[in-house]
């Protein structure tokens, strides 16, 4: 991406691709959603907060290599996170996420405290238990990619009862789901999309609630798969989380942008 420096960071014979801006500053750690890459957290992060953003492409996503996907796990991506955080930042850092991102820090602010001085929960896609309802599309999808390709896979999830329910009530999500089908390699798509599906951060209620650190959770509605509720949930059970409702990105991508960097950049400013 123009303006970070690549870098490598190596884990169980993997070459992970790690992307840190360049420039002066600390670092702040967002991750992206299931399927997604850097680019993602760097389309919502402020310029003018005065920390640069780093990202660990998570295995199989971005440039990143698969390795073997009976290793996909939310708990495998956060000790790979951990290890980047490691090996970027030499005190803890401000973590977070968008959707799978989000459950990345989550496990991490939970399991490995020494590193997270704030947390940053945006669209988060579970709260405590794995394998969630909201996550049954993106399970549907990874299971069709696992069947030998046929012609008119996506047009069938698109006329299924859960693509004509998106369709009406988050066609953002929908358009996500569709752009799976042409993902590359078809099966570490279909990997990722039935493991994570099923997975969760691995961690309770009560670990939550014993966090004490600045949290920031964003969400929005219209959005079937990252409910706001969850939102709702989760910034309940932390102490003292703030909760940011910003504008559903099916609305409009640019004021959906506008308000996530609004959002992050206050709370970068009075965490830092």
């Amino acid at each position: 991406m123009k303006g970070f420096a690549r870098h490598s960071l190596a884990r169980d014979g993997l070459s992970l691709v790690l992307h840190v801006e360049e420039g002066e500053g600390p670092v702040v750690f967002m991750q992206h959603g299931l399927c997604g890459d850097a680019a993602q957290p760097a389309a919502v992060f402020p310029r003018d907060a005065g920390v640069r953003l780093a990202v660990l492409e998570c295995r199989g996503h971005g440039d990143s290599p698969a390795g073997n996907p009976q290793d996909f796990s939310i708990a495998t991506f956060a000790e790979d996170v951990a290890a980047a955080i490691a090996a970027t930042s030499g005190r803890p850092v401000i973590a977070g996420g968008i959707s799978m991102g989000a459950a990345i820090a989550m496990r991490l602010a939970c399991t490995r405290p020494e590193l997270v001085k704030g947390l940053v929960i945006a669209r988060p896609a579970w709260t405590f238990a794995p394998a969630p309802a909201n996550m049954t599309p993106n399970l549907e999808v990874g299971r069709i990619l696992a069947r030998p390709p046929q012609p008119g896979a996506v047009e069938e999830f698109l006329a299924s009862p859960t693509g004509r329910r998106l369709a009406a009530e988050a066609p953002d999500n929908l358009a996500s789901l569709a752009g799976f089908f042409r993902r590359a390699p078809r099966a570490v798509t279909a990997d990722l999309l039935t493991r994570i599906s099923l997975d969760g951060p691995g961690v309770t209620e009560a670990q939550l609630a014993a966090l004490d650190l600045p949290t920031l959770v964003i969400g929005h509605e219209e959005d079937v798969i990252h409910p706001m509720a969850h939102a709702r949930a989760l910034a309940a059970v932390i102490p003292g989380a703030r909760l940011v409702e910003i504008p559903p990105k099916a609305r409009g991508l640019a004021a959906y942008q506008d308000a996530f960097r609004v959002a992050l950049a206050r709370f970068i400013k009075e965490t830092m």
